[in-house]
């Protein structure tokens, strides 16, 4: 376990070992630091003003005020379900993750221009923390790091002397559509803070080789905190004299952590009183992002890879192909109805086919990458997260024709590369991700998935698709969820579902 370190002088006290850190931050003595006051001449409290907005959020105070106003945020993130952030998050494609983020929650919460909110967003949260950028998700992990050299000295709040950032404000506190100020800031407060946290999570997870779980027990991308002693304390035996500026190394503390503390996310989401409240929308946010609009156990965990030697796992695709040939014999009766299955999500012949296709091809254009050292393809699938109007057209003894060309081909495809790996390329693959013989398992797992979801339809009424219906339909519908065929653990890649 690491060891307290106290920084020579009376000014900063910084504890790494665990025990110390939560009882630092269980410590009433021990208070965030409450937000700088505003550069001199700078109108910041003025309503509409980044310094207005630190001065009016759960997250810069302590006490009552803290209390009063962590409890509009718990009230905003009460309204939040969290199937519909999942299948929200994944179905965006800003290649700024942030703007992602903020783009679900001010949708979910009601806002009448996420898009717009999300951009305001990004540009205050640039100047919502002082001498750190904002990696604290909600109201939860104060972070002031990793940033070398970071000063705890008191500064002058340079938010305020930000022209772009103010503006910005001022947009937001209106398109939060509540007139009380306080409850509008806090709102703000939320997505601000929830912006760059919930970022920094998907991006950690797509590098770290564990993916999101990895990074929650080992790399939280909370690394440090800081609180301030309005009254002398004591932590781990060590005196904190009253006004003494404490900083917490939250990295080392969790890696000393003991065994299944906190599920094994140990302090990345803080500790109580003042433990974030947005953790689990955080999180499901983070897996709608990484994994598509899976429910949270079907995006953790590696397939299963039974004991197969090279031959026996090349012939796995083309076995799972036959069976989805065998059973697509009888998708020809399909009456035109969409198909829900056991799991509660809509499959048809065409989606299923369209599924299994670009899962083959997605994780095969992931292995000949992988193979040669190049990057892999980011993910902009809409995969099982829509049901479009090709997934409802008829499936005819054509389409039957056309989806048994393709399929035996792409099998083909993927026995002859299975068949001429190194064995040992097998397990000890090349880049980040699962081992080319989980992927192997993965396809093949999901391919029966797909095929079963829609089922043996032989002697089905009908026919043919119901074409009032078909007509009539949605040119975009949002499945909830979507399938439980998550990349789940090869990121950065196409994370198909």
């Amino acid at each position: 376990m690491s060891e307290t370190t106290v920084v020579p002088g009376a000014a900063t006290t910084t504890f790494s070992r665990y025990d110390d850190v939560t009882a630092a931050l269980a410590d009433p003595a021990l208070v965030p630091l409450p937000a700088a006051a505003p550069a001199p001449g700078v109108p910041g409290g003025a309503p509409g003003t980044v310094a207005w907005l630190r001065a009016a959020v759960a997250r810069f105070s302590s006490g009552e005020p803290h209390a009063r106003r962590r409890a509009l945020v718990l009230a905003d993130l009460e309204r939040l379900d969290p199937d519909r952030l999942r299948v929200a998050a994944a179905g965006g494609f800003e290649s700024d993750v942030r703007l992602r983020v903020v783009r679900v929650l001010a949708a979910e919460l009601g806002l009448a221009d996420p898009e717009a909110v999300a951009r305001d967003v990004a540009t205050v949260s640039r100047a919502y923390f002082t001498d750190a950028p904002a990696c604290s998700a909600v109201d939860g992990p104060v972070v002031d790091g990793p940033v070398a050299g970071a000063s705890l000295d008191p500064v002058v709040d340079g938010a305020s002397a930000d022209p772009v950032a103010d503006a910005a404000v001022a947009r937001l506190l209106p398109a939060m559509g509540d007139r009380d100020e306080e409850t509008a800031a806090n709102r703000i407060g939320l997505l601000v803070q929830a912006c760059d946290a919930t970022a920094a999570l998907v991006e950690g997870a797509r590098r770290h080789e564990e993916g999101l779980a990895g990074v929650l027990r080992t790399d939280p991308p909370v690394r440090t905190m800081r609180r301030i002693a309005v009254r002398a304390t004591e932590v781990g035996g060590v005196a904190v004299p009253v006004g003494t500026r404490v900083l917490l190394d939250i990295a080392a503390a969790q890696a000393g952590a003991p065994a299944g503390a906190a599920a094994g996310v140990a302090l990345t989401f803080g500790a109580p009183p003042r433990s974030c409240p947005g953790r689990s929308q955080a999180l499901v946010i983070a897996e709608g992002i990484l994994y598509g609009a899976s429910d949270p156990a079907d995006t953790g965990t590696p397939p299963s890879t039974p004991d197969l030697d090279k031959a026996e796992l090349a012939a796995l695709v083309p076995e799972m192909v036959a069976y989805v040939l065998a059973l697509a014999v009888g998708w020809t009766a399909w009456d035109g109805r969409p198909i829900v299955n056991t799991d509660g999500r809509t499959y048809a012949p065409h989606k299923a086919v369209r599924r299994i296709t670009d899962h083959l091809v997605d994780h095969l254009a992931e292995v000949e990458a992988r193979l040669v050292g190049e990057p892999t393809e980011p993910d902009h699938w809409h995969a099982s997260n829509a049901t479009t109007p090709a997934d409802l057209a008829p499936f005819t003894t054509a389409d039957l024709d056309e989806a048994r060309s393709r399929l035996t081909r792409l099998a083909g495809i993927w026995s002859r590369r299975v068949a001429a790996l190194p064995d040992e390329r097998l397990d000890d693959s090349p880049g980040t991700g699962w081992s080319f013989r989980q992927i192997v398992c993965h396809v093949s797992e999901a391919g029966y998935y797909y095929a079963d979801s829609v089922g043996s339809l032989a002697g089905a009424r009908g026919g043919a698709a119901d074409p009032a219906w078909v007509a009539d339909g949605p040119t975009w519908v949002t499945d909830s969820p979507a399938d439980p065929t998550g990349h789940r653990a090869n990121e950065p890649m196409e994370t198909t579902r």
